[in-house]
């Protein structure tokens, strides 16, 4: 299972946190005023879907995609596209990212969401000592809804804000079990990695109202204006796209002319 993989990737890193968190030497959590996420996905925005803009230099289901485009230009130009959001993708194996980005794609001042596969308290911790407003946490990674419920409260007592992935009714019962606020619904099995946006668009439909007090953000295999005014019209107060952004190079050009059409 792909997830089992991911899991494994950050041993290392989780290990070296507890070697710092020993040696009383871990990152200490930032004093700053960070942009709220969850506030960008419910400000007033037409019939339009906000776009979280993802900073994406490779993946498993594509391989390499833009290696050597700095994540400064990347922020600006999304910025200047009108991203609501910015996504940074964190992994390091089998992203080929690293948490470096999150500073690196700050000065835009828009709210930026660590992606990444995070499932332990230090993970968290180290998350707090950078500029992001919001951090992943998938429910199938993490399918105990007391443990999501903790790094959830553990992130916004640093005034950062958990994006709670689901792929199906089973995960979106742990994770509103858990006070999740934001729910992303994934249209890709992340052990499968097959794509279905029909899914995707029918969960909200069937499970997101008016007046619930969540905010859903729609990810995976997003590419056209029709997928955004789709994703609005099941009710998706955001979505998040990457590799098509990515993937020609010029991802402010490109996050443009999906806004435009």
């Amino acid at each position: 299972m792909l997830l089992e993989k991911f899991k494994t990737a950050k041993q290392p890193e989780i290990q070296a946190l507890r070697q710092l968190e020993y040696i009383n030497m871990l990152p200490l959590p930032l004093r700053i005023e960070r942009p709220s996420f969850l506030n960008a996905l419910c400000a007033p925005n037409g019939n339009r879907p906000h776009v979280i803009a993802e900073f994406k230099r490779a993946s498993p289901s594509r391989g390499d995609i833009l290696m050597d485009f700095p994540p400064e230009e990347a922020a600006k130009q999304y910025a200047e596209a009108g991203a609501s959001c910015l996504s940074v993708l964190t992994e390091e194996t089998y992203f080929k990212g690293t948490l470096g980005y999150l500073k690196r794609m700050s000065a835009p001042g828009l709210p930026l969401l660590r992606k990444d596969f995070i499932f332990d308290r230090l993970q968290v911790a180290a998350t707090a000592a950078t500029p992001a407003s919001a951090l992943l946490l998938i429910v199938r990674l993490t399918p105990d809804a007391a443990l999501l419920r903790s790094l959830r409260e553990q992130a916004e007592a640093h005034g950062i804000d958990a994006v709670v992935e689901i792929f199906d009714e089973a995960d979106l019962a742990l994770a509103r079990e858990s006070g999740a606020r934001i729910i992303q619904v994934n249209a890709r099995d992340l052990d499968t990695l097959q794509v279905d946006r029909s899914a995707c668009l029918r969960l909200a439909e069937r499970f997101h109202q008016a007046g619930d007090n969540e905010a859903w953000i729609a990810a995976s295999g997003i590419s056209a204006s029709d997928h955004l005014r789709q994703a609005a019209g099941a009710g998706y107060q955001a979505v998040l796209v990457g590799t098509s952004l990515m993937d020609g190079g010029a991802p402010g050009a490109a996050l443009k002319g999906l806004l435009e059409r």
